[in-house]
């Protein structure tokens, strides 16, 4: 080595706790796949651990169980959820089309196979058997109600909504428009979104706007 070079930095070493968050960021995107490719009672320690090349022991070490590692991954998609609520960049639309543009983003993600296709897995297996998933999700449903509403009455007072909507009821109604689109696309996987997508927009435009 001539003088004055430099020999190349070793990476910093990471401290326990960041592999320990790293591991656990693995083993949920690990869980994702699996209920996403096979369902969620697919989801044990043992999958989970191969899919993420880890051993069953690590995931149940920071789990703890199987509830614990299906909790973790529902609050990983909610944060999913809220982070695409960003995505439509509100304040650049009037209230209306942010209304739009937050529908249409929902179809087009339960139309994906991976994470929003774990989220209606998980939100089927939640309304058939599980009391306290429903209560996450429900929680999780209320906070996309709100901000719908929030976005119908931004239109109103730009002049895109119309002024005599009830916005908390119609935040909710457009919830559960997208909830039945989750349940008839768990039913049949096979379901074509684009014409529901685009009948679905235009009769939210024609009852929604000004």
């Amino acid at each position: 080595m001539t003088e004055g070079a430099r020999r190349p930095s070793r990476p910093a070493r990471r401290t326990q706790a960041e592999r320990r968050t790293g591991s656990a960021r693995g083993l949920v995107q690990a869980a994702i796949e699996v209920v996403a490719q096979e369902g969620v009672s697919a989801v044990t320690f043992d999958n989970v651990g191969r899919q993420a090349g880890f051993s069953r022991g690590l995931a149940s070490q920071h789990f703890g169980s199987k509830q614990g590692l299906i909790e973790a991954v529902i609050a990983h998609l909610q944060v999913r959820e809220q982070a695409r609520l960003a995505e439509i960049a509100a304040d650049a639309r009037s209230g209306l089309e942010a209304v739009l543009a937050y529908v249409e983003l929902g179809l087009a993600d339960m139309a994906g196979k991976g994470e929003g296709q774990a989220y209606v897995k998980l939100l089927s297996s939640a309304v058939a058997e599980g009391a306290d998933m429903r209560a996450t999700f429900a929680a999780n449903h209320a906070k996309v109600q709100d901000h719908l509403a929030q976005l119908l009455r931004k239109g109103q007072a730009d002049g895109s909504v119309r002024p005599d909507l009830d916005c908390e009821a119609t935040g909710l109604m457009i919830g559960c428009l997208l909830f039945g689109f989750a349940m008839q696309l768990h039913v049949d996987p096979n379901l074509a979104i684009a014409p529901l997508r685009e009948i679905g927009l235009s009769s939210l435009r024609r009852s929604l706007e000004a």
